[in-house]
C-alpha cells in the first residue's frame, strides 16, 4: 500500500512540474489523472518484447482469404451462395479452424458471424489493403449480406439469419452481439467510403438507434433490444446497460457524417444514460467505445460526462454478481509473465484473459486522449503492458509447456491464435497442472467432436489489425509510438497524432520520424518539441510522463481562441 501511495503522489508532482514548462501563450499544461489499477501495472513489464504487429496482420489477411492456401490447416474461407438479406454472394470465416458447426457443407454454409468477418475486414483495411478489389472480390460488399432485413431489424446482426445460427448451435439473443456489428461496421465504412448501398445500411441503424433510445429513455436496463418490435427483452443473459456505449458511438459518427440534429441529441441521450449509471456494468467492448465517445462529446460539445469514472469502470471491472460478475482488466504476473493489461475475467479460474477484447479496446482508448488528454499517460502506460502481454496468444510467442496444443503450433504459422490465456489449465491437463500460464480456448465448451483444432480462434485474431494500425517501437526499449488517428474515425485526422509514454524513471530521448517538414507540438505540455525538422530528429520525454504529438505544417500556426488550440480551422486541443 505504501508503494502504491508514492506512486500516486510521485504521478501528481511529476504533473506540477511538468506544467511548469507550458507555454502560457498556448494554456496550462494538463496535469494527469491516475487510474488506480493501471498504477498496478509495470512500468517494465517481463519478459518484454513487442511483436512486429503491422506483418502479423498483413500475414493474418493474406492468410485468412486465401482460398488455396499452402498451410497445414486448410483454408479458412468459403463463399455463401444463400443471398440472405441481398441477391449477392456473401462469403463465410471459421469461428476457430474448423469449426464442426461452420463451413461450406454445414447449414448450407451460412452459419457464420460478422463479428469474425467484420473485425478482418476493418483491420485488413488499416492496414492499407483495399478489401473492395482484393482477388476478384469486394469483400465490403459482400458484408452487408449481415444486415437483417428480413428479420425486420434493419440493422447489421452477428448472422445474416438468427434462424440460421440457431441451427447451427449459435447464440441466443445477447446485446452486445446486436450492437457491437453496428459498430465494427460504421468503422468498416469510415475506412473503405462510397460502396454501394453501404449509406443507406448507415442510415437505417441510425434510425433504428434513434428509435431505440427514445424508446428506452434512459433506461438500458435490457438483456437486449428487439429492434423489429422496438421493444427492450429480458432473458436469462443478464442485463446489459453497457449497450448504451454502443449507441452513442454510432449515433455520434451518423451525426459527423449526416449533420443530422436528431442523431447528435440521442447520441448525448445514450451516453448520458451510461454516464447516470451506478457503478460498473462492463463487458467486453461497448463501455470503452461509450468512454471514447463521451471524451469527443465533451470535447466538441461542451458535455460534462465523468470519464475518469468510466475509465475506473473499464479497469476496476464488473462487481454485481446479478451482471458480468468480474469482468474487468487483469493485473499481474502469472508465474514468470506480466499479463497486465489485458481484458476478461479476473476471477474465473484465477484468471482468464481473451485476445479479441484486449485488442479492440485499443480501438477507442488510444484516440480517446485527443480528446481527454488528461489520461495519456494512464493508456500509455496501459497500452505498454497490453502490447506486451497480447503476444502470448500466439503459439509460438509463448513456452510449449505454457499452450494446450505445442505440439499444432506451426498448424497455421502462428498466424491464428489461442482464444485466451488463463491462469491455470480449466481442462486439466495432467502436463499442464500447476502451470501458470496456459494458452487455450473454449472449444472444447462448445464444440466437444473437434476440440483441438477450434482452440485456435479466427474469432479473436481477426481485429490484429488494430494493433498493427496503432503500435510501432521506437530507438529505445519499452517506449512506444501509438497511433492516435488510425482509428479516430469520422473526425478530423489531417494532423498526424501521436501517443508517447516514457516508463522510466529518468528523462528519455527518442528518434521522431516525421512525415514531411513539420513542427511537432505537444498537447500535454502546450509546448513545441521540435521545429522546421524533415527527417529523424531527437525528443525528450518527461521521466514517467506521456507526451501527445501533433505534426503541423512548418508555416503554419498555432490559434489560442479561448481554451482551443487551433491550426488553419482544425482543433487540434479542446477545452
Amino acid at each position: 500500500m505504501k508503494k502504491y501511495k508514492s506512486t500516486l503522489i510521485f504521478v501528481f508532482l511529476a504533473g506540477i512540474m511538468f506544467s511548469c514548462v507550458a507555454n502560457d501563450n498556448f494554456g496550462k499544461a494538463i496535469i494527469q489523472t491516475a487510474i488506480p489499477r493501471i498504477e498496478l501495472m509495470s512500468n517494465s513489464p517481463q519478459p518484454y518484447k513487442i511483436i512486429d504487429w503491422k506483418q502479423k496482420a498483413k500475414d493474418y489477411d493474406a492468410y485468412v482469404f486465401d482460398f488455396n492456401p499452402d498451410m497445414p490447416a486448410g483454408k479458412m474461407i468459403w463463399l455463401d451462395s444463400s443471398q440472405r438479406n441481398l441477391p449477392q454472394t456473401t462469403f463465410g470465416l471459421y469461428t476457430a479452424i474448423h469449426d464442426v458447426r461452420q463451413g461450406p457443407t454445414h447449414n448450407n454454409g451460412e452459419f457464420h458471424e460478422s463479428l469474425n468477418s467484420l473485425s478482418a475486414i476493418l483491420g485488413a483495411g488499416l492496414m492499407g489493403i483495399d478489401k473492395t478489389h482484393q482477388n476478384g472480390y469486394n469483400y465490403v460488399k459482400m458484408i452487408q449480406n449481415y444486415f437483417n432485413s428480413g428479420t425486420g431489424w434493419n440493422i447489421m446482426m452477428n448472422n445474416t439469419s438468427p434462424e440460421i445460427a440457431q441451427q447451427g448451435g449459435g447464440y441466443g439473443r445477447d446485446w452486445w452481439y446486436d450492437v457491437l456489428p453496428n459498430v465494427l461496421f460504421y468503422a468498416v465504412s469510415d475506412v473503405f467510403p462510397n460502396v454501394s448501398n453501404a449509406d443507406y445500411i448507415q442510415r437505417s441503424i441510425a434510425e433504428k438507434f434513434c428509435k431505440a433510445d427514445s424508446v428506452l429513455q434512459g433506461n438500458y436496463n435490457c438483456s437486449y433490444f428487439d429492434y423489429g418490435k422496438m421493444k427492450g427483452m429480458v432473458n436469462k443473459i443478464p442485463f446489459q446497460q453497457d449497450a448504451a456505449g454502443g449507441h452513442g458511438y454510432v449515433l455520434y459518427a451518423a451525426y459527423h457524417k449526416y449533420k443530422n440534429a436528431r442523431y447528435l441529441a440521442h447520441a448525448k441521450s445514450a451516453i448520458a444514460s451510461l454516464n447516470n449509471q451506478k457503478e460498473s456494468r462492463f463487458y467486453e467492448i461497448l463501455l470503452p467505445m461509450g468512454i471514447y465517445t463521451a471524451a469527443r462529446l465533451n470535447a466538441e460539445q461542451g458535455t460534462k460526462y465523468d470519464i475518469k469514472k468510466m475509465i475506473n469502470w473499464v479497469f476496476e471491472g464488473c462487481k454485481n454478481p446479478k451482471a458480468r460478475n468480474g469482468w474487468g482488466v487483469i493485473v499481474g504476473k502469472w508465474g514468470d509473465f506480466d499479463v497486465s493489461g489485458l481484458q476478461g475475467s479476473i476471477i474465473d479460474g484465477g484468471g482468464y484473459a481473451f485476445l479479441m477484447n484486449s485488442m479492440k479496446m485499443a480501438l477507442p482508448l488510444v484516440p480517446m486522449v485527443k480528446y481527454d488528454p488528461r489520461f495519456a499517460r494512464a493508456i500509455g502506460k496501459w497500452m505498454l503492458n497490453n502490447v506486451n502481454s497480447a503476444r502470448l496468444f500466439f503459439p509460438n510467442e509463448i513456452p510449449d509447456r505454457n499452450q494446450w496444443l505445442p505440439e499444432m503450433k506451426n498448424y497455421t504459422h502462428s498466424l491464428v491464435a489461442y482464444e485466451g490465456l488463463r491462469y491455470e489449465d480449466c481442462y486439466h491437463k495432467l502436463a499442464l497442472v500447476g502451470v501458470h500460464p496456459v494458452a487455450l480456448g473454449d472449444g472444447p465448451n462448445w464444440n466437444p467432436g473437434n476440440p483441438k483444432e477450434t482452440m485456435f480462434s479466427l474469432y479473436s485474431t481477426s481485429p490484429v489489425g488494430i494493433m498493427g494500425a496503432i503500435v510501432d517501437t521506437t530507438d529505445v526499449r519499452m517506449i512506444l509510438r501509438l497511433n492516435c488517428n488510425a482509428t479516430d474515425f469520422y473526425a478530423n485526422t489531417k494532423y498526424p497524432t501521436y501517443l508517447y509514454y516514457n516508463p522510466y524513471s529518468i528523462n528519455k530521448t527518442v528518434i521522431y520520424h516525421p512525415s514531411g517538414l513539420v513542427d511537432v507540438f505537444d498537447i500535454v505540455s502546450k509546448t513545441y518539441v521540435a521545429k522546421d525538422i524533415s527527417s529523424g530528429t531527437q525528443i525528450t520525454l518527461p521521466a514517467d510522463q506521456a507526451r501527445i504529438l501533433v505534426e503541423i505544417p512548418t508555416g503554419l500556426v498555432i490559434e489560442r481562441k479561448k481554451e482551443f488550440l487551433v491550426v488553419n480551422g482544425i482543433t487540434i486541443s479542446f477545452k
